[in-house]
C-alpha cells in the first residue's frame, strides 16, 4: 500500500513539474518573443510572481492534499460549453501576452513603474486569496462538476461569495497586464468578464441540478463573484 501510494504521488509530482516546466516555456515564449528581446522586465516579473507562489502551492497541495492536486491538474471539461469558455480564455491570453510584448518592443505606452508595482501586489493579493479558496475547499475541480460526496461550502469566503475562486482570478487577471506594462493587454482582458460570466452561468445550472443544499445556498449567498456588486 505505501509503495503504491508513494508511486501515485510520484506520478503526480511528475505530472505537476510537467505542467509546470511547459507553462513557464509557453508564457517565455509568449512574452519575449514578441518583445524581441530578454530585457523586457516585465516579463520577468511576471514569471517570478506566477510561478513561485504556484510552485509553493503545489508542494504544499502535493503535502497536503495531493487528491485536490489531481483535480487541479486535470483540465479536460466534460460540459460543452465549458470547452467554449477554455477556448475563449486560451485567445485571450495568447492576445495579451503578445500584445504585452509588442507593447515593450515598440514603446506604444508606457506605464509609470509604482503601478507595475502596484499591478504586483495586487497580483499577490489574488494569490493569496486563490490559496485561501483552495484550502477552504477541498472539491474545488477545474472543471465543472459535483463529485461524489461532495458538499455545499458556506463559510470562510464562500460565506461571502459564491466563487471566491473567480474573485481571486479577477485580481490576478486584471493585474497581469498592468504587471506587464501593457494597458493595451488590460483592455483586451476585460473579455474575461462575458467570459467567466458564461461559466459562472453554466457551474451554478450543473451544481443547482446535481448538488444538495445548493439552492438554499444561493439564497444564502447573494453575491457570485464581488461582494454588493455582482
Amino acid at each position: 500500500m505505501f509503495m503504491g501510494e508513494y508511486c501515485m504521488n510520484g506520478k503526480l509530482f511528475a505530472q505537476a513539474i510537467t505542467k509546470v516546466i511547459s507553462g513557464l516555456l509557453l508564457v517565455g515564449f509568449l512574452l519575449f518573443l514578441p518583445a524581441g528581446s530578454f530585457l523586457y522586465w516585465n516579463g520577468w516579473l511576471l514569471i517570478a510572481v506566477l510561478f513561485v507562489p504556484m510552485i509553493v502551492v503545489g508542494f504544499v497541495m502535493m503535502k497536503k492534499n495531493p487528491e485536490l492536486l489531481r483535480k487541479r491538474l486535470n483540465v479536460k471539461e466534460e460540459q460543452s460549453e465549458q470547452k467554449t469558455v477554455i477556448v475563449l480564455s486560451g485567445v485571450m491570453f495568447l492576445a495579451a501576452f503578445i500584445v504585452a510584448g509588442l507593447n515593450f518592443r515598440f514603446g506604444w505606452i508606457v506605464l509609470q513603474k509604482w503601478i507595475v508595482y502596484a499591478a504586483t501586489a495586487v497580483f499577490l493579493l489574488g494569490y493569496i486569496l486563490y490559496a485561501e479558496v483552495l484550502r477552504e475547499n477541498a472539491y474545488l475541480s477545474r472543471t465543472v462538476e459535483v463529485q461524489e460526496n461532495q458538499k455545499v461550502i458556506d463559510t470562510g469566503l464562500y460565506g461571502i461569495v459564491r466563487h471566491p475562486m473567480y474573485m481571486s482570478t479577477f485580481l490576478l487577471f486584471f493585474s497581469m497586464p498592468l504587471v506587464l506594462g501593457s494597458v493595451i493587454s488590460f483592455v483586451i482582458m476585460l473579455v474575461y468578464i462575458p467570459i467567466i460570466a458564461k461559466r459562472i452561468r453554466n457551474e451554478e445550472q450543473v451544481l443547482e441540478e446535481g448538488l444538495a443544499g445548493y439552492s438554499d445556498y444561493k439564497k444564502k449567498v447573494k453575491y457570485k463573484v464581488i461582494p454588493y456588486v455582482w
